[in-house]
């Protein structure tokens, strides 16, 4: 076997089944080997970075590893940016790129680059393979680090001669890491005190994020044993089922005013699977000040106390210790803070403007009826993204895959591309801005080439629109280089350039007939819905600020 040949059957003996990637010279010998195998399906992207996005994408909605593919040089720099967004959301994904041979390495060859250089800060680890027969151990254990503790995104550098190199070694049958063995049993004293804190409590709230999507099933169990106030971050959506009696929304900058009332007044927060960013805390002098006990579970104990000190710190894995709570818990007796937060929910519920224009919250609440939440949301980043996170009604895990850490606009149709080859029977929605959009618009091609049943929606405003909106609060009105109306392409006529049927779509009156042919498609749909420009995302808690803070409406008229 060559190197090329033993990559691939490492990659299948991992269980790997889908690779997104781009060719290029220094990694033609695995691509011409993987010619020549037919149990391993290659999705080919138009740019590297949509390869990293797709498997971000595919990882996220399946629980599966993703893996994307990348030739030297330029096409592995353009891995980068999706790398750093696997990173800061905790994404398992496992990147193989080439290099120039290991002969001229270091010399400025043609498109080399020090990719292992570039992409230590921003992966979990990473390798340059320069002997072949290490290539087996390498992967198997780039799986297990991408996919156990934390997760996160592991690189490959895999030199062209290494491809063409005849293997002489053996395939592992174990992984052995001694100076990695992450931490998957909470500690029993540890589970005991929050228990006994819990029952202690008179105002507690449950806080989960994107690394507890694995443990919905005894999430949701303690959530109904104890009937405690249960919030999820941009990550942990779809946790808790958005139509629980017991939820209370997302909380942070664009959260609902009763999560993060609820935040502020709660005197125990049990936080599972999150890290605190700073999104969520705003000022952390003035974070939940009546807070007493703090019980923060996550599989990596540099989450504990990075951010806010945990009186109660409980490392390992979020299923099993919310597995261990569940059976532990009791009715909480929090009658009176209930009647608080339900009051809270009544004064303050989210609200869409009344306008005669057509406007996004409209949009995605119409799609969210349509699915009944059972959807696999997607979307790109900007006032799209948290109208979505506000307004769809999401039931199930791995069902809302958004770029929170990184914020990377163009996320969304790459993305929404892996998730649909993870889960080939959902219906994929992807809501996006026409700015981010226009960040990777060129996966039209992959949605049309597999052709892959996306429903693709547009809500073009003709701006920036978080940029406009910050713009119309803190600089002024001074819209420096955020219209985009004047520029923008026709993407229904872009998408029909690319075989994909669309339709736009300007009027209230049209909205639901529209929404019922676009989900009644068998295949992929570009829907471009003409949106009011002035939007603004409401609640919001002003970057640094805290929940007293609160904006609730637009504080103005904001100009055309």
């Amino acid at each position: 076997m060559t190197g090329a040949e033993v990559l691939l059957e490492a990659l299948k003996r991992q269980g790997v089944e889908v690779i997104f990637g781009h060719p290029g010279g220094a990694i033609m010998p695995v691509y011409d080997a993987l010619y020549r195998r037919r149990d391993l399906r290659h999705v080919l992207v138009r740019h590297e970075q949509g390869a990293g996005h797709a498997a971000t994408g595919y990882a996220r909605a399946s629980g599966r590893v993703g893996v994307a593919m990348a030739t030297s040089g330029p096409g592995a720099l353009n891995l980068v940016t999706a790398l750093a967004d696997a990173m800061m959301d905790a994404t398992p994904v496992v990147a193989i790129t080439g290099q120039v041979p290991t002969g001229v390495v270091g010399t400025d060859a043609f498109q080399e680059a020090d990719v292992t250089g570039v992409t230590m800060p921003i992966t979990k680890h990473n390798y340059l393979v320069t002997d072949v027969n290490d290539l087996p151990r390498v992967v198997a254990e780039a799986f297990h680090i991408a996919a156990t503790g934390r997760p996160g995104p592991v690189l490959i550098d895999l030199p062209k001669d290494v491809q063409n190199a005849e293997f002489a070694g053996t395939f592992p049958e174990t992984v052995d890491l001694p100076g990695y063995k992450p931490v998957w049993k909470g500690h029993p004293r540890q589970i005991k005190k929050a228990l006994e804190a819990l029952r202690g409590a008179e105002r507690p709230v449950l806080l989960v994020g994107g690394g507890a999507q694995g443990a919905a099933g005894p999430i949701r169990r303690f959530v109904e044993k104890s009937g405690i106030p249960a919030i999820g971050t941009l990550q942990g959506l779809g946790v808790i089922a958005a139509d629980d009696p017991r939820y209370l929304g997302m909380p942070g900058m664009h959260g609902t005013y009763a999560a993060n009332q609820a935040i502020h007044e709660a005197d125990l927060i049990l936080g599972i699977g999150l890290r605190f960013d700073d999104r969520v805390t705003g000022d952390l002098s003035r974070f939940a000040p009546r807070l007493r006990t703090l019980i923060h579970v996550n599989i990596d104990p540099a989450e504990i106390g990075k951010v806010l000190e945990a009186q109660i710190p409980l490392v390992g894995d979020a299923a099993w210790v919310a597995e261990r709570l569940a059976e532990g818990a009791e009715p909480l007796r929090i009658e009176e803070w209930w009647q608080r937060i339900r009051a809270w929910q009544k004064a303050h519920p989210l609200r869409i403007p009344e306008r005669a224009e057509l406007q996004s919250q409209e949009v995605i609440r119409a799609f969210g009826e349509a699915t009944g939440g059972e959807a696999v949301v997607v979307t790109g980043v900007g006032q799209h993204q948290m109208f979505a996170a506000q307004f769809y009604p999401v039931k199930r895990p791995r069902s809302f895959l958004t770029s929170g850490g990184l914020g990377t606009m163009g996320f969304g149709l790459p993305a929404a591309i892996g998730a649909q080859v993870a889960r080939p029977d959902a219906t994929v929605v992807l809501f996006d801005g026409d700015g981010s959009f226009q960040m990777t618009l060129q996966e039209l091609a992959t949605v049309a080439k597999y052709k892959l049943p996306v429903k693709i929606v547009i809500l073009n405003n003709g701006f920036l629109g978080m940029v406009r909106q910050w713009q119309d609060l803190f600089y002024d009105d001074r819209y420096s280089e955020v219209y985009l109306a004047d520029s923008n392409p026709d993407f229904v006529r872009l998408a029909e350039a690319y075989g994909i049927p669309a339709v736009r779509v300007e009027e209230r009156a049209a909205l639901e007939a529209a929404v019922e042919r676009i989900l009644a498609s068998p295949g992929p749909v570009l829907a471009d819905f003409r949106v009011v420009p002035e939007e603004g995302v409401f609640p919001m808690i002003p970057a640094g600020g805290s929940a007293e803070e609160m904006i609730l409406e637009p504080p103005k008229e904001v100009k055309r």
